[in-house]
């Protein structure tokens, strides 16, 4: 991000940021930053805001440890305010809610929450990890699997045991964005392909 290309004077040297939940979408907080605060956030990829009150640089969550971890950051159209989309450590709010604004912040598991963690296992390798051993055996070696997990639920398919199948069909979809992030592919991706099937 070029922080020089953002409209700085138009707000008074403060720009709101509004702090987003990078997985439910939940809108956090909203707080300002001014470009030093801005550029320690970029730096340390956890949120630091410019404090009003106590009129000095604040990282959320220096006193509490319940701090916001950058995942993204986008800027408005007019380049004078701020998106930053955090995976929140804790409570957002000091009052001991999930968000500033009351309300409960809860993500339903997902293919994108579970695309996440696998990206994850791929960018920092645990040796405890089944995802990350499926990694350092290569791409072969992943598609392969893809192919064994597909044919273990055609079998399953033929049968009336509805776990068995259930599990089989989620084990190909575990495989399937293995295999995904081994291609440096993501799912959006692939749901872009089907949506422009599905306009024609």
């Amino acid at each position: 991000m070029d922080i020089k290309s953002l409209d700085f004077k138009k707000v008074n040297g403060l720009m709101p940021a509004i702090i987003q939940d990078f997985e439910s979408q939940k809108v956090l907080m909203l707080g300002y930053m001014d470009e030093k605060a801005l550029k320690k956030t970029l730096d340390e990829e956890k949120v630091t805001f410019f404090s009003r009150t106590k009129n000095r640089l604040w990282t959320k969550g220096e006193t509490s440890s319940n701090y916001l971890w950058v995942k993204d950051i986008l800027v408005d159209c007019d380049k004078d305010t701020l998106l930053v989309k955090v995976c929140p450590e804790g409570e957002v709010c000091h009052k001991g809610f999930d968000t500033c604004f009351e309300e409960e912040n809860s993500t339903d598991f997902s293919l994108i929450q579970l695309q996440s963690i696998i990206k994850d296992r791929k960018n920092n390798p645990s040796e405890k990890s089944y995802t990350t051993s499926l990694f350092k055996k290569g791409i072969n070696k992943v598609a392969q699997k893809v192919g064994e997990e597909a044919v273990e639920l055609v079998i399953e398919a033929k049968d009336d045991n509805k776990d068995l199948f259930l599990n089989e069909a989620a084990d190909l979809m575990y495989h399937y964005l293995v295999l995904l992030q081994a291609k440096e592919v993501d799912l959006e991706e692939v749901l872009e392909i089907l949506k422009g099937r599905h306009k024609k």
